[in-house]
């Protein structure tokens, strides 16, 4: 453990804490944690394994599958799952449709029904998958569900929905923000979405590497981050063969097949995690061609990798970089 850049007073053990939760390895740093770090600590993990709970597709019984299953009727949800399905309508409007959680019908037509470790799941789902049909006539229907918020109910619409990444950036969010002050920096990461406040281990902010999507060794780039949220959106892991066709798991809402965009890979910073892992899916359904362009005109710090292996980054995204490669293999 580096203790380099911490006062006198800071030099008490680190918190440090793993554990699998929505299908990935989550973990808690708290640097320097004050006498009550331990029971934040373990209160964080209490909010990320409720949100797993309650906001799941692959429990029948979960919040979630019960509002699926209501539709058009209203549904009284945990406040975890209630807030999370806000939030996904929230961004579905920010991005206009282009995060859309109504893919779960296209999810399990491909066969990706199961919460198995993937490699396991990518047998399985090579045999007698098939594929949904496209969706004709442009884009769905505008999504409209309906809030009680004094009753914490909800009514999610015909189409059942998939929390997937936002659910895990929320849980993210929302275990960090109960951190605060825990500690004199608090990194909280789950499958590749993080926050990291303060300065780090280091006191200079904290050094993240960002995954290379063809699976190599060495990282794409490394980002140095301070109070930010950052999460990534790729096919290296969530891909498999339906049918004859070569499908992942990031949907364009607007053909309602796997994003076929000239793209392995989407990475985003900003101030919240949820929001980060939102505008990385949905700069990914943007694809390669366009996907500067968008970063830019609406200020998003990204990085990305084409289907080449070249990077690109937007100029928003530029202060983070501490090193990066120019193309990966």
């Amino acid at each position: 453990m580096t203790e380099s850049g911490r006062g006198s007073d800071d030099l008490r053990e680190d918190l440090r804490v793993s554990f699998r939760s929505m299908a990935s390895e989550v973990r808690i740093w708290v640097v320097a944690p004050n006498d009550d770090g331990n029971a934040r600590v373990d209160e964080a993990r209490s909010i990320i394994e409720r949100v797993a709970a309650t906001c799941t597709r692959f429990d029948p019984a979960s919040a979630l599958m019960q509002a699926n299953g209501s539709g058009r009727r209203w549904t009284v949800l945990p406040r975890e799952c209630f807030d999370a399905i806000s939030a996904a309508y929230d961004a579905y409007r920010a991005t206009d449709g282009l995060f859309d959680p109504r893919v779960l019908r296209v999810l399990t037509a491909y066969g990706y029904d199961t919460s198995l470790p993937f490699e396991s799941r990518r047998l399985r789902l090579s045999e007698g998958s098939a594929s949904p049909p496209a969706r004709r006539g442009g884009r769905a229907r505008t999504w409209k569900p309906k809030f009680d918020a004094e009753q914490l109910a909800v009514k999610v619409g015909p189409e059942p929905i998939d929390l997937g990444g936002i659910g895990k950036g929320l849980a993210v969010r929302w275990a960090a923000s109960h951190l605060k002050g825990a500690g004199s920096s608090v990194l909280v990461e789950a499958g590749g979405d993080l926050m990291a406040t303060g300065g780090g281990p280091d006191g200079d902010g904290w050094m993240v590497a960002v995954e290379n999507p063809c699976g190599g060794s060495d990282p794409t780039a490394v980002l140095r981050l301070r109070d930010r949220g950052c999460a990534t959106s790729s096919t290296r892991v969530r891909s498999w063969t339906s049918g004859d066709t070569e499908v992942h798991h990031l949907i364009d809402p607007r053909t309602r097949r796997s994003a076929d965009v000239g793209l392995q890979s989407v990475t985003v910073v900003g101030p919240d995690p949820a929001i980060a892992e939102v505008w990385s899916k949905a700069l990914f359904v943007v694809g390669r061609a366009d996907i500067r362009a968008a970063a830019d005109a609406r200020d998003l710090a990204a990085v990305w990798v084409d289907n080449e292996g070249r990077v690109g980054v937007s100029r928003t995204m530029r202060p983070y970089i501490a090193w990066q490669v120019s193309r990966v293999s």
